[in-house]
């Protein structure tokens, strides 16, 4: 009756997970993929070049030895955009080649070109050359990620005034840098360039910023980025942005202030990709940022047949969730009840210094009136932070005093996205701080933060 079992349109994180696992459960799968290559926007323009990017300039700068060296240490002493590319060229590479080999060895189909409905079990394929054609499917998974989001006052030029997608492209490193977006790629990029030691400002409309993360961490955090430098202009709105003839950048703000910098990223927000999709012929609606609603259990859209994974569906955006939310999208539209989500998942945030964070913060215990107690462990109260050089980096675990058990653990600094894990399976395994106590860590290791914190918390909590 249809071409294909199941139609997925992008070739991302969630897109990439629904095929693998249709094509595993015997089904017919196509994806199709507009970009020049399958990956995505994951691959090709966010989480893995941006991830590059970091790595890369931590080496280059000697960032990792400066705890030991001084601030002016350098591994290479004038560093260019192109040493940066010619390592991300090479990872995206190999990236494409895995997932290629991945699809071919599992059987799943790919269509290059762009996707459009024609009808709610019809999608039409659109070439780079203009052929066209349609396929239909019993279920289509829409996974086309989002963009950078470009306001009209923005003068975006692809040289001077870039969106996140451009930055990765970058035809020099520039002497001063502005970034207007105090979100996860905003200070992503913000602190990667400040590692460079590139004169930093990074502009906020609100007073705050990353609201969802522990505030005792954002406080360090900000004292970090000012004692690198960084300049945060929080709670001020842009009025302006205008190019001088001496090729500046002026960012005009609403207190009165302004910002001249040589290179200007734009980096508030994105939309989905949803726009050239013609939604409307598959009876699907989306909201004023092009995202779309799904029943958060099955990733079903108002349309059951058609599901959504991904960027586009709106928080958390991360690539592990979306690849989570791609397996479920399949599992269900072909029949099989997935496994339930475990109760909490780690968010991580690759600014320099890392920051990663499960499980609740202080302000929501406090919310849901939970008796609690914090333990904290500094990174340079470790053997490992000693032989690492680490002046900064802690570890804030919060308890129930009542039930003793982990609550949330909070990590800032060197190694947090992979030290997160330990606390990820306490917390899903409702674990309690005995588990701290009474358990040996390797020696010398950061994960002794763990215990050092525990420890801390164990104290007051006995009092």
């Amino acid at each position: 009756m249809y071409d294909y079992d199941m139609v997925v349109i992008g070739s991302g994180p969630s897109g990439r997970r629904a095929a693998v696992q249709c094509a595993k459960l015997g089904k017919g799968v196509l994806v199709v993929e507009k970009g020049r290559r399958v990956g995505g926007v994951s691959v090709h323009t966010g989480t893995i070049p941006s991830k590059t990017l970091r790595e890369t300039v931590l080496n280059l700068s000697g960032w990792r030895e400066r705890g030991f060296y001084g601030r002016s240490y350098r591994v290479k002493q004038d560093i260019a955009a192109s040493d940066l590319m010619t390592r991300l060229q090479k990872t995206l590479d190999h990236e494409v080649e895995v997932l290629e080999h991945q699809f071919s060895r599992n059987l799943v189909r790919t269509a290059n070109g762009e996707a459009r409905f024609v009808s709610p079990h019809e999608v039409e394929i659109t070439s780079s050359i203009g052929e066209t054609k349609v396929v239909s499917a019993a279920f289509i998974l829409i996974a086309c990620g989002t963009r950078p989001f470009r306001p009209d006052y923005v003068p975006f030029d692809g040289t001077s005034v870039l969106d996140s997608d451009e930055i990765i492209e970058l035809p020099k490193l520039p002497r001063s840098l502005a970034v207007i977006g105090a979100g996860v790629i905003g200070v992503e990029y913000a602190t990667i360039f400040s590692a460079l030691d590139v004169p930093v400002t990074l502009i906020e409309p609100r007073p705050t910023f990353l609201d969802f993360i522990d505030k005792e961490l954002i406080d360090e955090f900000m004292h970090e980025l000012r004692d690198r430098n960084v300049a945060l202009r929080l709670g001020s709105k842009v009025t302006s942005i205008e190019k001088t003839p001496q090729g500046h950048i002026v960012t005009h703000l609403s207190d009165g202030r302004h910002v001249t910098t040589e290179m200007l990223l734009f980096a508030a927000g994105r939309v989905g990709a949803t726009d050239r999709l013609n939604l409307e012929a598959a009876g699907i609606a989306v909201d004023h940022r092009g995202r779309i609603t799904v029943d958060p259990a099955t990733l079903q859209t108002s349309v059951p047949h058609i599901y959504a994974a991904g960027d586009v569906i709106g928080f958390p955006s991360l690539a592990s969730t979306s690849m989570e939310q791609g397996r479920v999208a399949a599992c269900h539209a072909l029949g099989m009840e997935p496994l339930a989500p475990p109760e909490f998942f780690p968010y991580g945030i690759y600014s320099v210094p890392e920051i990663s964070t499960a499980g609740l913060t202080e302000e929501e215990v406090r919310t849901r009136g939970i008796p609690y107690e914090v333990g904290i462990a500094r990174f340079r109260e470790t053997s490992r932070g000693h032989i690492m050089g680490l002046n900064s980096g802690m570890m804030k675990m919060i308890f129930s005093t009542k039930t003793r058990r982990l609550l949330g653990v909070h990590i800032l600094g060197e190694g947090a996205t992979e030290l997160i894990h330990i606390g990820q399976a306490v917390l899903n395994l409702k674990g309690t701080i005995d588990y701290f106590i009474q358990n040996t860590f390797n020696y010398p290791t950061l994960a002794e933060a763990y215990k050092i914190a525990g420890l801390d918390a164990w104290n007051r909590m006995t009092r």
